[in-house]
């Protein structure tokens, strides 16, 4: 399987592929993957006080946020009333009245993705951290929506399965997917919504991330039956160290085996069906039938530990970036 990587805010394809290094080369030396890396268009500038905190320059992000301040968000997380569900957390930092909002740019850097998925046929898989698993999961949620309004086919769901298909898309402290309405984009969160992404998902994310709420709510949005949570126990970051690397390697062994089997079992029964039908009319249009089910997240798999104070001033140069998302 073969994965485009997406790095989180003011980060670099070149500085993803130190910060996810121990992760990819196990699964590569498994033989379980194979990595291509992107990044925003956007370059910036880290954030005053954080200037060698992001590893080399030149920096990026996919959307363009120039103005304001990058850790306002994690500021204030840390005085939000405790036992909130994440989506009543996520709704905390909307904006007292509608404010207007320039799409342009985020509308670019989906274009940009869905081109750099189309260029690459072997892609079948996305890996994305904080804004970029955010730019990740609504890839997947907008083509989802574009397949049940106009049919338009999936290029990230190759086969044609109820729960299962070849494409897979991991999460890094994760974000719910910005998906087309009307004139911009609105989260889709699941109270409101349910299910955005039914694919399979692989969601990693740590407790004592002050942003955990964010990472839970976009698991929340996943088809549950094919959804997959790990915690880490740390912070907002890729863990990099040996022992959450091989238990990350064992998991996503399993998972892809069962979508490669699941998989390659599909393309045979296609294949026998095509050829016994050959000369029958076609019923059916072999469009797939959209999944709604949706299951909430138990409460009890979203608390995190209060060290998340501390966790900005422990983490290292190439680990987290905190972001706006």
């Amino acid at each position: 399987m073969r994965f485009l990587c997406l790095p989180g805010a003011y980060g670099s394809a070149k500085n993803f592929g130190v910060q996810l290094g121990p992760f990819a080369k196990h699964m590569e030396q498994r033989g379980l993957a194979s990595f291509a890396y992107t990044q925003g268009a956007h370059e910036v500038d880290p954030p005053l006080g954080w200037e060698n905190y992001f590893g080399s320059r030149p920096l990026y992000r996919f959307v363009d946020a120039a103005e304001g301040d990058a850790f306002e968000v994690v500021r204030r997380v840390r005085h939000i009333p405790r036992g909130l569900s994440p989506e009543a957390t996520l709704r905390l930092f909307k904006p007292d009245r509608p404010i207007e909002v320039d799409w342009t740019t985020f509308r670019e850097a989906l274009d940009r993705l869905f081109k750099t998925i189309d260029e690459d046929p072997e892609i079948d898989g996305l890996i994305g951290y904080s804004e970029g698993a955010m730019m990740a999961a609504s890839i997947c949620a907008e083509e989802n929506r574009r397949w049940e309004e106009s049919g338009t086919p999936r290029r990230i769901k190759a086969v044609n399965l109820p729960l299962l298909s070849r494409q897979l898309a991991i999460f890094f402290a994760g974000t719910p997917p910005l998906v087309a309405e009307g004139d911009g984009f609105t989260a889709k969160l699941a109270d409101e919504n349910g299910t955005s992404i039914n694919i399979p998902t692989f969601h990693v994310f740590g407790s004592n991330d002050p942003l955990v709420y964010s990472s839970v709510a976009l698991y929340n949005a996943c088809d549950q039956d094919a959804a997959q949570l790990y915690d880490h126990g740390l912070g907002h970051l890729v863990p990099r160290d040996a022992d959450n690397v091989e238990q990350l390697g064992d998991t996503l062994a399993d998972v892809i085996t069962r979508i490669n089997k699941a998989t390659s079992s599909a393309a045979s029964t296609t294949t026998a069906a095509a050829a016994a039908s050959a000369s029958a009319s076609p019923v059916s249009s072999g469009i797939e039938s959209p999944l709604t089910e949706f299951t909430e997240y138990s409460d009890s798999a979203s608390t995190g530990s209060t060290a998340a104070d501390s966790d900005l001033e422990s983490r290292s140069s190439h680990s987290p970036e905190s972001d706006t998302k």
